[in-house]
């Protein structure tokens, strides 16, 4: 007999995948967790709150009924604004392949998956998708924590990649001037950054530049730690969410934008 609720289904899906570890399972979990929360039509909690969130109970019929194709292909839009491209593509690839077992075995009819494809990553050096410069300067308008403000700063007046400003630690960018050292040589940065980072940096000599808001797991490494607080290295992920959200008010689609649409603009 098939599973009937879709919670049920996904750990016996786990149970019989080989090769995994307790820590990817751990992902897989979270990741599937993530697409039931759109199968029942409501958007999941964002990053901390994603993993501690208990997910809706949906039968695994669900992936059957006609409206399933259509809510995932609204999640993975929803995702593509707030998530790093390669973490959306193994999120959907867990999916897949959890699909793929549920059919093999004759637990759902159809396939809910056919045809969806990932959106066009937001990039390319033609400015198509960046924001004009009225969108930049109300972005960075926006009432935020100084971390963000920073981020978004730097962002937008360096022109430099999201995840290279994600890997700087507080030494690659202390000091007087617009210019960075170590691992930020070669970067520059304009008034709003230079103003914002000695505040930012207020009694603080080393790690990370950007932390998250609590204190990291004993796992991360040191180096991705602050050395006062214990917090660790902001990610990718929970660096987009946090601008997703905070400019859906300016999205006139209401999804929020992407950070490399604010880089974009300050090309």
């Amino acid at each position: 007999m098939p599973p009937v609720e879709y919670a049920v289904a996904v750990e016996q899906y786990l149970a019989a995948a080989a090769g995994l570890g307790e820590g990817s399972r751990r992902v897989y979990r979270i990741a599937l967790a993530t697409w039931a929360w759109a199968l029942a039509g409501r958007t999941p909690p964002s990053d901390g709150g994603r993993r501690r969130a208990e997910p809706p109970v949906l039968p695994l019929a669900l992936l059957d009924d006609p409206r399933a194709a259509a809510r995932l292909r609204a999640a993975v839009l929803a995702r593509a604004a707030v998530a790093e491209p390669r973490t959306l593509r193994r999120e959907l690839s867990v999916l897949r392949g959890a699909v793929g077992w549920w059919r093999a075995r004759g637990w759902l009819a159809g396939d809910p998956l056919a045809g969806l494809a990932l959106p066009e990553p937001v990039a390319g050096p033609d400015g198509a998708t960046a924001l004009t410069e009225r969108q930049a300067r109300l972005v960075l308008a926006l009432p935020a924590t100084l971390r963000d403000q920073v981020c978004w700063h730097l962002v937008y007046e360096s022109g430099a990649p999201i995840e290279r400003i994600l890997a700087l630690d507080v030494g690659d960018v202390a000091g007087p001037g617009r210019t960075g050292r170590g691992r930020a040589a070669g970067l520059g940065w304009g008034p709003g950054t230079e103003r914002l980072l000695p505040l930012h940096l207020l009694s603080r000599t080393g790690g990370p530049l950007l932390l998250t808001d609590r204190r990291a797991p004993a796992a991360v490494p040191a180096r991705d730690r602050c050395p006062l607080t214990g917090r660790g290295r902001l990610s990718y992920r929970r660096a987009a969410e946090v601008f997703a959200a905070a400019t859906r008010g300016l999205d006139p689609a209401g999804r929020g934008w992407t950070l490399r649409q604010l880089r974009l603009a300050g090309r």
